[in-house]
């Protein structure tokens, strides 16, 4: 069941009003789990690179993209059906196709797992997507100190517990059919899931069919459209946060709808280090409301949520 479109709160990351963009982030997330940021740094220019780069990949034939297909270290290609983010869902797998690309080091790593596409025909493929993950990162950041001051931390409580030693951040490219073939009717270019990290911030190309559910138990669930805003980034904090939040802050179940026009996205997700034990804040539980989740470590988390979604 599908409503209107949503008015989610709109975060100025230059706001000198630290105590009010706290507040703003605070209700976001609690109420849905998503909100907009302007000023994150990130310029236009650079968006319309990757996307230009993007796009260019997106355009080869299924043979030669499928060279780059996604590794055990799950970098690289995957293709159409080759995910199923809903495990209930009657499809061989998704509509989309994505890219995933890990963080770029200044010199070339013996076992990066990152793949790259061929230099001669894609010569700035490589440093685009590094400095997108520069000032992404930086962006997310700035992001994370308004969330832990909205949890009434200090701004710096996230860094100060090592989330971000070595962290593990991945830029996912986009793709998503315009025309479906008939058989794919009901089928959905992502179907419902929740991201499995700390924080995702995704840039988009305009086109519509991102939904959210606010609430994933009702039934008929409720889908509600969030629109494109020019010159922000759609932001949604993910599984680790709402484990650390003892379930206060939502990671909340979204979608793509196919609309019948191709779709370009580029989601962020910025991951801890994988060796960070995510456990219940204190300030999140009491006796009356004990931690729902277990302690566990960020990259166990994220291997176990991967290795469902890639049977």
């Amino acid at each position: 069941m599908a409503a209107g479109s949503l008015d989610l709160p709109v975060v100025d990351l230059a706001s000198p009003d630290l105590k009010s963009a706290a507040e703003a982030v605070r209700k976001a997330c609690v109420d849905s789990g998503f909100f907009y940021v302007t000023n994150h740094g990130i310029q236009d220019e650079l968006l319309a690179a990757v996307f230009a780069e993007s796009k260019k990949f997106f355009e080869l034939p299924l043979e030669e993209k499928m060279l780059l297909q996604r590794n055990s270290g799950h970098r690289g290609y995957t293709a159409p059906y080759d995910e199923k983010l809903d495990a209930s869902s009657e499809f061989q797998g998704d509509l989309k196709e994505s890219f995933y690309i890990g963080s770029v080091g200044d010199v070339d790593m013996p076992n990066d797992p990152n793949q790259w596409p061929p230099k001669e025909r894609f010569p700035s493929w490589k440093n685009t997507m590094k400095l997108y993950h520069a000032t992404a990162l930086a962006a997310s950041k700035r992001i994370i100190s308004l969330i832990a001051l909205s949890l009434d931390l200090d701004a710096e409580f996230f860094p100060n517990i090592g989330a971000f030693d070595c962290p593990s951040p991945v830029i996912r490219l986009l793709h998503y059919p315009g025309e479906v073939n008939e058989s794919d009717n009901g089928n959905y270019g992502a179907s419902a899931h929740s991201d499995y990290g700390m924080l995702t911030l995704l840039a988009t190309d305009g086109t519509p069919g991102l939904q959210i559910c606010r609430e994933k138990d009702k039934r008929p669930q409720l889908w509600e459209d969030v629109r494109h805003i020019e010159g922000t980034l759609i932001v949604n904090i993910g599984d680790l946060l709402e484990r650390w939040t003892n379930c206060i802050y939502r990671s909340t179940l979204h979608r793509v709808v196919t609309v019948g026009k191709e779709r370009y996205s580029a989601a962020y997700f910025l991951d801890p280090n994988p060796d960070l034990v995510v456990q219940c804040l204190e300030s999140c539980c009491c006796e009356a409301y004990p931690p729902r989740f277990p302690p566990i470590k960020a990259g166990d988390y994220l291997k176990e949520r991967l290795s469902t979604t890639y049977k």
